[in-house]
Parts: structure tokens; sequence; C-alpha cells
């Protein structure tokens, strides 16, 4: 640093204001990200090769719908719009990894290793998300929207346990 001041011991003065802002922002990216993911995979579900991999999908469906609800609840709750902004992060980061899957069309066995590699990473992304958003949550002094968030945030680490096996037991075989 230029000043030689540590910032370490320092803590995080946002006001509340500044605080749901950030929050809220970030959650859009989340809910618009998921959105995009949920419109994708069940194009996928059909088409996967793996029959545990078909199942994760349809689970994958399942419970990113069950978040999106979950986000809608704390959207309420904080008394606060939907709202598209600049999602281009996350969302880019789907159809990076849906491109990917394309490119492995002729190969039925890599394709559904692609999608799991893909499924991992954006679950990992969301779950670093959700961890954040939960500690801002405690700012905002809301014990219901952290709760909403840690319910998030255990079933994306469950999904990505699920792929995660998947994966081991189609490489090990």
């Amino acid at each position: 640093m230029a000043s030689g001041k540590s910032h370490s011991s320092q803590k995080t003065n946002l006001g509340s204001e500044k605080l749901k802002t950030f929050f809220i922002n970030h959650l859009n990216r989340i809910y618009f990200a998921k959105a995009h993911l949920v419109n994708w995979l069940p194009q996928l579900k059909d088409e996967v090769y793996f029959n545990d991999l078909q199942l994760a999908i349809r689970e994958t469906v399942e419970d990113v719908e069950k978040q999106m609800a979950r986000m809608e609840l704390i959207y309420e709750l904080l008394d606060a719009q939907i709202s598209k902004g600049s999602i281009n992060g996350l969302t880019g980061l789907v159809d990076d990894a849906f491109e990917a899957i394309r490119e492995q069309s002729g190969e039925a066995e890599l394709r559904d290793m692609s999608i799991i590699f893909y499924l991992q990473n954006i679950e990992s992304v969301e779950m670093a998300s959700f961890q954040v958003l939960q500690m801002a949550a405690v700012k905002l002094k809301n014990k219901q929207v952290k709760q909403l968030l840690k319910e998030n945030y255990d079933e994306a680490k469950a999904d990505r346990t699920l792929l995660l096996l998947i994966a081991a037991k189609y490489i090990t075989q």
C-alpha cells in the first residue's frame, strides 16, 4: 500500500442503505444467473449419457427454482424490487459453460464430464456469493434473510457434492 497503513484491523463501516444497495445488486446478479441456468438445464437433461447426471440435472433445476423462490421472498422482506442491472458476469459464466458443453457434442462421455465440470464451477460461485450475502444480512439485522441465504447455500453445496460424486463414479469406472 502506498500510505504504508494497514487496513486489516479496520472494520467495514457501511451505512445500512449502502449495504442494502450492495446486497440487492449482488442478489440480482445471482438471481438472474439462476434464471438463466434454469432456462438452459432442461435442454441438456434428455441429452446426457450418464443416467445419474440426468437425475442430478432434474434435481438441480428443482433446487434452483426453490432457491429463486427464497430469493423472491428476500426481495419482499427487504422491500426491494428484482432488477436486471449488470448481470453479464454470472450469466456470461453460464453462457461460456454451455458453449464449452456444445463443443463436446460428438463425445457423449466428454460432454457429460463438461456438464459436471461447469455445473461444479457455477455452484461454487453461487456458494461463495451466498456466504458473503449471509455476512451482509447479519449487518442488515435480518435473521430471516440470513436463514433463507443459508438454505440456498446448503442446497448449492449439496448439488455440488452430488455432481462431484457422479464425476468420481464415472471417472474411476
